[in-house]
């Protein structure tokens, strides 16, 4: 029975360690979130995490769907997963690290492209794998507009 979940957990915890891993490599540089100007509709900084970990176990668990499913996509759909991850792993680095506000957000939008391009061939594959992809896009689509306000507030 547990054989059954085994692809759940390691994905789960790819999706997570993806994500930890980058706010730890981020984590000494957080503190510029609180210190730049910020747009109208900024969440408190606490927020973050709660949020990024429910998305990563939901990016988990839908990758986790798709990896134990059959279809012509499979591998296509995996490999866009696994490029969106890479790209998500970036993001913090290039924006909290380096500062560099305007390539973080066309970063950024690359990272929607392949969240969407991802969230595509899930739905193709798993329509609820496909639908799990949709509040990661969402909280991303946010996080642009963040992200690009604060490069405009901040020269």
């Amino acid at each position: 029975m547990l054989k059954k979940y085994v692809p759940y957990i390691i994905s789960v915890a790819i999706s997570l360690g993806v994500g930890g891993i980058s706010a730890f490599l981020s984590k000494d540089n957080m503190s510029i979130y609180s210190a730049v100007n910020r747009p109208a509709l900024s969440p408190p900084s606490w927020l973050f995490p709660i949020v990024w970990t429910v998305l990563f176990v939901l990016m988990g668990i839908a990758a986790a769907i798709i990896w134990r499913s059959n279809g012509k996509e499979l591998d296509s759909a995996l490999i866009f997963y696994g490029f969106q991850l890479v790209f998500n792993f970036c993001w913090p680095l290039i924006f909290f690290n380096f500062r560099a506000f305007g390539i973080a957000f066309f970063w950024l939008l690359v990272l929607l492209v392949l969240i969407g391009i991802t969230a595509i061939k899930f739905y193709r594959i798993n329509k609820t794998a496909g639908w799990m992809m949709l509040p990661y896009l969402a909280w991303v689509s946010f996080a642009g507009y963040l992200n690009y306000m604060i490069w405009q507030l901040n020269p």
